[in-house]
């Protein structure tokens, strides 16, 4: 029994360090990196709760490194977007358009906030994005808004 658990443990140990071994991880390549990108939908809101939302918007695929962020600055002060907030995203280089999706926590209920979308590469360097100033006003304590903006 002891020789059939260690056979087993052996075997398991083997076959993830082959199956998750990042130097036979598949590296891909950066592609050309876009002329122009541009917003092609939103943003919007994707979902909305007294403490959280998610801000949803679409762009033409940016190109470049694989490993890119989506961020939005926003504040309680449409001249004062201070506050960041940043989602790692990985490029599908083969689709023509990429989806960002960036989560906001903390909060207040019933608190109008204004915000800006834009995007980067993850070691920094912006796509040339910017969305204009958009707004929203979080619900209520236990209130929920589900708005999916129009799908591509």
């Amino acid at each position: 029994m002891h020789k059939l658990l260690l056979t087993l443990g052996i075997t398991g140990t083997v076959g993830s360090l082959l199956l998750f071994n990042p130097a036979v991880a598949q590296v891909i390549a950066p592609t050309k990196k876009a002329a122009h990108v541009e917003i092609i939908n939103g943003p919007g809101l994707e979902i909305a709760t007294d403490f959280l939302i998610i801000v949803r918007w679409v762009t033409n695929n940016p190109g470049g490194s694989t490993d890119h962020v989506g961020v939005v600055y926003y504040g309680t002060d449409p001249k004062d977007l201070s506050q960041t907030a940043k989602s790692p995203i990985r490029l599908n280089q083969d689709h023509p358009n990429t989806i960002f999706r960036v989560r906001i926590q903390g909060l207040k209920p019933r608190t109008t906030y204004y915000y800006r979308v834009a995007s980067e590469e993850s070691n920094g360097t912006s796509d040339g994005v910017k969305s204009t100033v958009n707004k929203f006003t979080t619900p209520g304590p236990g209130e929920r808004i589900v708005a999916y903006p129009k799908r591509d």
